[in-house]
């Protein structure tokens, strides 16, 4: 693969994790602004809204652990990992990929 088709696959790659973390900063927004709060009645689940579960794709949440795994948090990806019953990415739900992508983007924040 020449290096120009690398580097626009890349620019691909970010350019639909930039989207992914605009919806999911405009759907926190929109939960967060609305006059009745969503309550989880599980404490270690985050209500996500449902438009945001059917956007988001393997390939997207690949990108999101693959940076935090690069950033050093290859144990905590593994644990978010097993903490949703895989061991590897392509073995989760995929309607599980919202609850895993906001406990992904906090590694490191805290």
């Amino acid at each position: 693969m020449s290096k120009m088709s690398e580097i626009s696959q890349v620019v691909d790659e970010l350019r639909r994790c930039g989207e992914l973390l605009i919806g999911i900063s405009e759907s926190l927004t929109e939960l967060f602004s609305s006059s009745e709060p969503k309550v989880s009645t599980n404490e270690s689940q985050v209500p996500v809204p449902e438009k945001l579960e059917n956007k988001i794709t393997l390939e997207e949440v690949r990108c999101v652990l693959s940076e935090k795994s690069r950033d050093g948090y290859t144990a905590e990806v593994r644990s978010l990992l097993l903490k949703h019953g895989a061991e590897k990415l392509s073995e989760i739900n995929p309607s599980v990929y919202p609850m895993l992508l906001s406990e992904a983007e906090v590694l490191g924040n805290g």
